[in-house]
């Protein structure tokens, strides 16, 4: 599927904002879903209201993202923080907008898919975002990342849980 979008941010130098119009979602479709991104993962996005949030985790496991925003009809504008697995310092976060629009191919028995751009900062336009829609398959945002920036995934080393229970004396070697 293929999106035109025009920047218009008032010059170079401001944000690129995507120029889409909002359209009537499939019949019986919902944003709530898993979509399949050969460049972004699997991308699970939950809809409650006008409301969409959810997370993705590039295929090779190096980045994960907190999606959060608003959805009219079959389009969908939202903020991302993208945050890189085992990295601190400047380059350990990126944040930026973008927007998905919903869509069902001509056909019978054809998957739903979703296409649209992402750009950093607060621009809207830069690299292209798409994916397919897998049936069947719930969303589960929480399997993604850590519980926060700092914790992004290999359990809480750095958090207030403790093993519970009595520490077990060292074993001595065998013979």
């Amino acid at each position: 599927m293929t999106i035109a979008a025009v920047g218009c941010g008032g010059g170079s130098s401001g944000p690129k904002v995507a120029n889409v119009k909002a359209g009537d979602m499939p019949e019986s479709a919902e944003w709530t879903g898993v979509y399949y991104s050969p460049l972004y993962g699997y991308i699970h996005l939950v809809q409650q209201g006008n409301s969409v949030s959810g997370k993705w985790q590039r295929p090779d496991k190096s980045r994960w993202a907190d999606v959060h925003g608003e959805v009219t009809g079959n389009l969908f504008k939202f903020g991302w923080t993208e945050y890189a697995v085992g990295v601190i310092g400047p380059g350990a976060k990126v944040t930026g907008r973008g927007y998905m629009v919903y869509a069902r191919p001509a056909g019978t028995n054809v998957d739903d898919n979703v296409a649209g751009q992402i750009g950093k900062g607060e621009s809207e336009l830069g690299g292209e975002i798409d994916g397919v829609k897998q049936r069947n398959v719930n969303p589960d945002p929480d399997s993604i990342g850590g519980s926060s920036p700092t914790e992004v995934g290999g359990g809480d080393w750095d958090g207030d849980s403790k093993e519970k229970g009595t520490p077990e004396s060292p074993a001595p070697p065998p013979p």
